[in-house]
């Protein structure tokens, strides 16, 4: 099947095969599953014009909803960091837009930007794995979170009770500090330091073309040790919203650059959104029964794989 805007062609059925595989395993960690699409479709499909981005936005905005609703369904969304994330990201991935069609066209300099960006935050989750602060406070979480996932079934302990250690409960969002429980954790947020991050990530992901809440949750769990199981859902929510708004912004800019493809692969982009959405909330719903240390370093591994692929032929 040949896709015009893309000026490819492949199987239709290899889209969506692709996106349910790496969303399944992405989605564990908040991540949407863009940052590997990309590389796939720039390595692998041989689509490396700036219209690439937009189409994994696109991606996005198809694949994500179904993630979403089963954290919230299982109430694992922290709401006030999910805004804090929106408001800091969206106007950094319009940023990231205007820089990656005036300077980052050229298909070469594009691919050193995702390798250096995929090299800093993979290194950041290896570091962290290695941590032994960080091993004893993921072994923690783990040992809360995993055993309520089957409470025994007795007369004296209804499943309910073990559900409700499970779910995120805010006790304070001012403006300067959010604070919530999870599974007898008190977690306390800088919101301001959320918001800086937020911004400067989501310039890096308007660049991209992953919406800027997808690269974030990596650095919420290393930068202010959030627990994997906590950010996710609004690591996924502040993408969804971020990527609509990139790929509107995209579309107008096509207008204002001819000659250039920078708008969206209609079909393309869904046909990767309609595998994303299954396994998203495939991923979504696994993810309270797989270790924070192996969701972490899953997401660490493809990271490093990919981010190597990228640099390593420009340093021959």
């Amino acid at each position: 099947m040949f896709f015009p805007v893309a000026g490819i062609e492949v199987h239709p059925l290899v889209p969506p095969l692709v996106a349910f595989v790496i969303s399944l395993l992405t989605s564990m960690g908040g991540v949407s599953g863009a940052f590997l699409l990309l590389p796939f479709q720039v390595s692998v499909l041989g689509f490396t014009s700036p219209s690439v981005s937009s189409t994994n936005q696109l991606f996005n905005i198809v694949a994500i909803p179904s993630g979403v609703y089963r954290y919230i369904r299982e109430g694992r969304m922290v709401w006030p960091l999910t805004w804090i994330v929106i408001i800091g990201t969206l106007p950094g991935v319009l940023i990231g837009a205007i820089v990656r069609v005036l300077y980052l066209p050229d298909p070469k300099n594009f691919k050193l930007f995702v390798g250096l960006v995929l090299l800093y935050i993979g290194g950041r989750l290896l570091k962290d794995l290695v941590s032994q602060g960080q091993k004893s406070r993921t072994s923690s979480t783990d040992q809360r979170v995993q055993p309520q996932q089957k409470p025994p079934q007795t007369a004296h302990t209804p499943s309910a009770a073990g559900k409700q250690l499970t779910r995120v409960v805010v006790t304070q969002w001012t403006p300067g500090r959010i604070v919530y429980e999870f599974c007898g954790e008190t977690i306390s947020v800088n919101a301001w330091g959320v918001m800086a991050l937020s911004l400067i990530v989501g310039m890096i992901g308007g660049v991209y073309g992953i919406g800027g809440g997808s690269i974030i949750a990596p650095f919420f769990v290393s930068f202010f040790g959030m627990p994997i199981y906590t950010v996710a859902g609004a690591a996924l929510m502040g993408t969804f919203i971020t990527s609509v708004a990139g790929v509107i912004f995209y579309q107008l800019l096509a207008s204002w650059v001819p000659g250039v493809a920078i708008a969206p692969d209609w079909l393309l982009g869904c046909l990767f959104g309609i595998g994303g959405i299954a396994g998203m909330y495939c991923g979504a719903r696994l993810q309270k029964h797989v270790p924070a240390t192996l969701i972490k370093s899953i997401l660490a591994a493809c990271m490093l794989f990919m981010a190597a692929s990228y640099i390593l032929p420009l340093l021959g």
